[in-house]
């Protein structure tokens, strides 16, 4: 009898039947929430997947030290060098990114667990808030000369607003923050903005608070509606408002080292965070004055 696991591994990646927009630019995007167990690194792993399904060039960045975006995306990370070793600076961004498998086009730079002590270690270095940012400076100029630029860049935020969180938001474009919708969701959200504004004016002028998005979403509650509801009042412009059902086939896929996309594509969590990466593709790209309105897909996106 076939053991589960191996029948979900071998289901493979499929192209979407219509690709994604690509960008204007590359955009890089800080995902992050100083709450734990918000759903920051499920939606960056499964927007970088959807986005690379979409034939998009994706590297997802793990910056937390428990590196569970390595997990779920199947990437050896436990013995390896990865992005301590970059941020201590004894590897470049090029030399620690590994392609991750069945994905034609996504990357992943993994943590390790020496990542834990580069909070303390960065204290003492020069530019210690821009030893991210020189790292990603140089990975982007070597795809641009080799004719493979990249698209996105997906930063895995750890939780909490340390340095390394710092490092990530000098870092970026954009900053997207997941936010659960149940009790003590927005505790705490005023403290991020706060780092935020304070990053904007001090280390990164550019940095833009792009995108909410809802996760756990229970719309049987009253509890989950009344979060979503005061999102959508003070931010409806960042909101991408296609709530992330709480769902069993989002929570099991890391343990088959897998996004939702490749675990059960058909689940309605692979569905919402397909429909959500679509819309987070249209907002990127180029302007164009003769789109009216733009009709997101949430079902049948595979091939």
């Amino acid at each position: 009898m076939t053991d589960s696991r191996e029948t979900k591994k071998v289901i493979g990646v499929r192209r979407l039947k219509e690709a994604m927009a690509k960008p204007a630019s590359l955009r890089i995007i800080t995902v992050a929430n100083q709450k734990g167990g918000v759903g920051k690194t499920t939606t960056t792993v499964n927007l970088a997947a959807a986005l690379s399904m979409g034939g998009l060039r994706v590297a997802v960045i793990d910056l937390d030290p428990q590196g569970n975006a390595s997990t779920a995306l199947g990437v050896e990370h436990l013995e390896n060098a990865g992005i301590y070793e970059v941020l201590m600076g004894d590897l470049t961004m090029s030399q620690a990114i590994q392609k991750v498998k069945g994905f034609p086009s996504l990357e992943c730079v993994s943590s390790n667990t020496s990542l834990a002590q580069a909070e303390i270690e960065l204290v003492p270095m020069v530019a210690r808030e821009m030893r991210l940012k020189d790292a990603i400076d140089e990975l982007a100029t070597q795809r641009i000369a080799a004719g493979e630029p990249l698209d996105y860049i997906f930063i895995d935020c750890p939780p909490s607003l340390g340095l390394l969180t710092i490092n990530a938001l000098t870092a970026a474009k954009e900053m997207l923050i997941p936010i659960q919708c149940e009790y003590y969701a927005l505790e705490g959200l005023s403290q991020l903005l706060k780092t935020y504004e304070l990053v904007k004016k001090r280390l990164n002028s550019s940095l833009k608070l792009s995108t909410f998005v809802l996760t756990m979403f229970d719309g049987r509650t009253r509890l989950a509606n009344d979060v979503a509801d005061e999102i959508r009042k003070h931010y409806p412009n960042e909101l991408i408002d296609i709530p992330i059902p709480r769902a069993v086939r989002v929570s099991e896929a890391p343990g088959f080292n897998q996004t939702v996309m490749t675990y059960d594509a058909s689940s309605p969590g692979a569905i919402a965070y397909m429909s959500i990466a679509r819309e987070l593709a249209e907002r990127g790209k180029p302007f164009d004055s003769n789109v009216v309105s733009i009709n997101y897909k949430r079902e049948g996106e595979i091939a």
